[in-house]
């Protein structure tokens, strides 16, 4: 596809022009050096600069509470309906890692049994990337696991050129709505200073663990009994924060809510946390992952190696938000270092 340029003072009426098509949210700032992604209706309500939002954009394509099915079982036969609660959205301003998280997401939820609520309501979001320059985020890995260079899975991607906006069209959809708002095409000399900020970006963003990234599997297998989970597990508090805001992670929990008829009702989709003690509990009264050890041992194996084994990538994005949020000051960085060390 092609490159195009927008001017930094042409940014308003992109913004503008755009939510007259969708919604349109973006990263905005919520003081205290947080951010979040929401609604925007101009320009000047969005972070250009900001560190890892407070949850992904993952909120979007699987909402914390989505209702499935809606049914009714007042007849002879229950019936029910489907329900697939989707809107047009554009979501600009998506970083790397996050861009990353939505491809293993998209991976997870084609496998079959497909998942068709998260399908369409992917298919009516139009993906903005934005490039980050700079490394701004002293919890992020993101070199550890190459997330820091784009590799797709978006639709328009914006890098900062200092006065313009260099802007990789990745889709068709992307490539007919640069044409509608008429932006100019891209010079050999905006893109060679595009390749400029590609080579700022390798040689400054360096690997957070010192370890080649192509070991972790390996060193995952023989880390099994390692005492780097008795420590985490001792610290940790079963808050589930980590897995609320990392950017891959899907677990969920399905009920049934019957209204005050006790006839109709629905079945609803929210988000659950395999670090919550609950989470593993089954009937009988066994708990098959009951020590908080055991727990966060399986987190780290799920970014590090059963999806190398099965999807031929990490599930971590290097995004940094699972360190940030955690009340136990749990280093996704330092966990990983203790066990390379313990492990080579």
């Amino acid at each position: 596809m092609n490159y195009h340029i927008l001017k930094k003072d042409e940014l308003d009426g992109f913004i503008k022009k755009l939510s007259k098509k969708m919604k349109v949210v973006a990263p905005v700032a919520k003081g205290t050096g947080n951010f979040a992604f929401q609604e925007v209706k101009a320009a000047s309500e969005i972070a250009l600069q900001y560190i890892p939002t407070i949850l992904p954009p993952k909120k979007y394509f699987m909402p914390q509470r989505e209702k499935m099915l809606d049914f009714d079982v007042s007849g002879a036969k229950p019936v029910d309906k489907a329900v697939v609660e989707a809107e047009e959205i554009a979501v600009f301003g998506v970083h790397t890692c996050d861009l990353a998280g939505i491809q293993c997401l998209n991976m997870v939820f084609s496998e079959r049994p497909r998942d068709y609520n998260y399908l369409r309501r992917k298919d009516k979001i139009f993906l903005i990337g934005l490039e980050c320059n700079d490394y701004c985020d002293e919890n992020a890995s993101c070199a550890l696991v190459s997330s820091h260079i784009p590799s797709g899975g978006y639709d328009l991607f914006f890098t900062d050129l200092g006065d313009r906006f260099i802007i990789h069209v990745n889709t068709q959809k992307a490539e007919e709505l640069v044409e509608g708002m008429g932006l100019a095409r891209a010079s050999h000399a905006d893109t060679a200073a595009l390749e400029k900020v590609r080579e700022h970006k390798r040689s400054a963003f360096k690997n957070e663990v010192g370890v080649d990234p192509r070991k972790l599997p390996e060193i995952f297998a023989k880390g099994v009994k390692s005492k780097v989970w008795e420590d985490v597990g001792r610290r940790c508090v079963s808050c589930g924060n980590c897995t609320n805001v990392c950017p891959s992670c899907y677990c969920f929990d399905m009920a049934d809510t019957i209204n005050l008829d006790m006839k109709t009702g629905s079945r609803n989709r929210t988000w659950d946390s395999c670090q919550v003690e609950t989470f593993a509990a089954v009937a009988g009264g066994e708990n098959f992952r009951e020590e908080r050890s055991d727990r966060q041992r399986h987190r780290f194996y799920r970014k590090f190696k059963y999806s190398v084994d099965k999807f031929y990538r990490f599930f971590c994005t290097g995004c940094g938000r699972c360190t940030r949020t955690c009340m136990a000051d749990i280093s996704l960085k330092e966990t990983l270092t203790s066990l390379v060390k313990e492990n080579v």
